[in-house]
């Protein structure tokens, strides 16, 4: 089975693009070329199959054009795992009108660009999944983190319509909302005068911080067979922070 794992060039996407290429080929998109080097060669040197592609998934051309030569040199893909992602905190009212758009460009209506070329090859093929990287911040709010917040809580929205829609296709989608993980967004620094109490909230759990692999774990699952009568869900990985 052909993967496309969009945002693969580091953290939570290059570890779902590892566990996925033990079993089968994936694509990697990334805007980060070095980044998608490491990944190919992490997965290469492990015995899997992988391809890298340097994809803007915010420009929809782009995104176009790199699902067409994949399905024209590799094969048509059969999953997507939409995990590109930006992120920074600061007050709202302080917020660069540029960088708000350009979070839901690229954690919204990237998730959507990606969906959009990839649905026609899995209507096609008789079926297939999706899963789009959510987060808790698009399920509860969180200061200093207004256009991220808005950004995930339209991925879950985008999910459950696309499972309405496509279902009679048999394409199924869901999605997984983790709270914090060792990447690199983990280290993207408050504002200076953010509450202690405030960001401790922010990054608290009962487990501790997740692996990358902890949250890969369930997206492998949801793509997998196993998970063949779940879509429009919205899964939470976050080690208890909800709760």
């Amino acid at each position: 089975m052909i993967t496309i794992v969009t945002g693969a060039g580091s953290g939570l996407g290059r570890a779902v693009a590892a566990q996925l290429a033990r079993d089968g080929t994936v694509v990697a998109f990334d805007r980060d070329d070095e980044g998608l080097r490491e990944t190919v060669r992490m997965i290469s040197g492990d015995g899997g199959r992988a391809h890298a592609m340097q994809v803007d998934v915010s420009d929809w051309r782009c995104v176009d054009d790199a699902v067409r030569v994949l399905t024209d040199e590799v094969g048509p893909p059969r999953a997507l795992v939409n995990a590109a992602a930006i992120q920074r905190f600061a007050h709202a009212h302080e917020l660069d009108p540029e960088y708000w758009q350009r979070v839901l460009d690229v954690n919204l209506t990237g998730t959507y660009f990606m969906c959009r070329a990839v649905l026609p090859h899995l209507m096609r093929d008789g079926g297939g999944a999706i899963v789009n990287i959510a987060s808790t911040a698009g399920l509860t709010g969180l200061p200093y983190d207004a256009a991220y917040c808005a950004a995930k809580g339209g991925v879950v929205q985008l999910t459950k319509a696309l499972a309405i829609e496509y279902a009679p296709h048999r394409v199924r989608v869901n999605a997984v909302a983790p709270g914090g993980m060792q990447t690199p967004m983990l280290h993207v620094p408050f504002p200076v005068d953010a509450s202690p109490d405030l960001q401790q909230r922010i990054r608290r759990s009962l487990l501790g911080v997740a692996a990358p692999d902890d949250v890969a774990n369930v997206v492998c699952f949801l793509l997998s067979d196993k998970a063949s009568y779940m879509t429009g869900s919205i899964v939470v990985a976050d080690g208890g922070a909800l709760a």
